[in-house]
């Protein structure tokens, strides 16, 4: 109803029409970032991050580790992911440590591209991470805060729907694809399952949603804690 009213067309029939016919495709980018869901926050279910830390980094190859964030709306999550590497890896400078966030919204990735949080979204953050990792940008209310140069240059944002063709090759160590399968019927659910089976090493994550069992659909995961699968 939004998009509806914000092009003055009277029918749902006729903005699929317009969305469809419109070639330069901004009106379809605008439809996604009104219908998607872009609930996030730092260290969300942070029983997965205590699960990579104590349980994964530690026999990860310290020369080279990927990681993917698929999904991952304005960037708390990736770089949660971050901040964990470099208060579990000392040594973290001298890895070739990456992490890949995508996502098909680019207004949610415009965010996580400027890494500006406002404070009341921090509020679960642990004071000394904030002091750590984030430089206050503006101080009156609300105030926001910026995510630090070495973290933000761990995160590489990219727009990529999880639909269409993957260019990248991996192998990846983790991927997180939380609260996203949600919204997939089983078939689609399976074959997205099955795609990051292909793209993660030997013994890779797979993380996601709590509420995103995989029990329904064929794969070939090794259950290994609620919403953790290895390959």
């Amino acid at each position: 109803m939004k998009r509806l009213r914000a092009t003055q067309i009277k029918s749902f029939e006729d903005y699929l029409s317009y969305v469809e016919h419109d070639k330069s495709r901004t009106e379809l980018s605008h439809m996604i970032d009104a219908i998607t869901t872009n609930k996030t926050s730092f260290f969300r279910e942070n029983v997965h991050f205590s699960y990579l830390r104590d349980n994964v980094l530690p026999s990860l190859n310290n020369q080279r580790m990927r990681f993917w964030s698929a999904g991952c709306s304005s960037g708390e999550e990736p770089f949660s992911l971050a901040i964990l590497l470099r208060e579990a890896k000392s040594n973290i400078d001298s890895i070739d440590a990456r992490i890949l966030a995508t996502d098909v919204s680019m207004r949610m990735l415009q965010k996580a591209h400027d890494a500006c949080y406002e404070k009341r979204t921090l509020r679960e953050l642990p004071c000394d991470l904030l002091k750590k990792y984030f430089t206050l940008v503006r101080g009156t209310s609300p105030a926001v805060y910026q995510v630090n140069t070495p973290i933000r240059k761990m995160v590489r944002v990219a727009k990529l729907n999880l639909m269409h063709g993957w260019p990248m090759r991996g192998p990846f160590d983790v991927i997180f694809c939380r609260n996203v399968m949600i919204y997939f019927d089983g078939p689609t659910r399976e074959r997205l399952v099955n795609r990051f089976w292909e793209l993660l090493g030997p013994d890779g994550i797979l993380i996601v949603g709590h509420s995103e069992s995989l029990s329904s659909i064929s794969h070939n995961f090794r259950y290994i804690q609620p919403a953790v699968y290895k390959k």
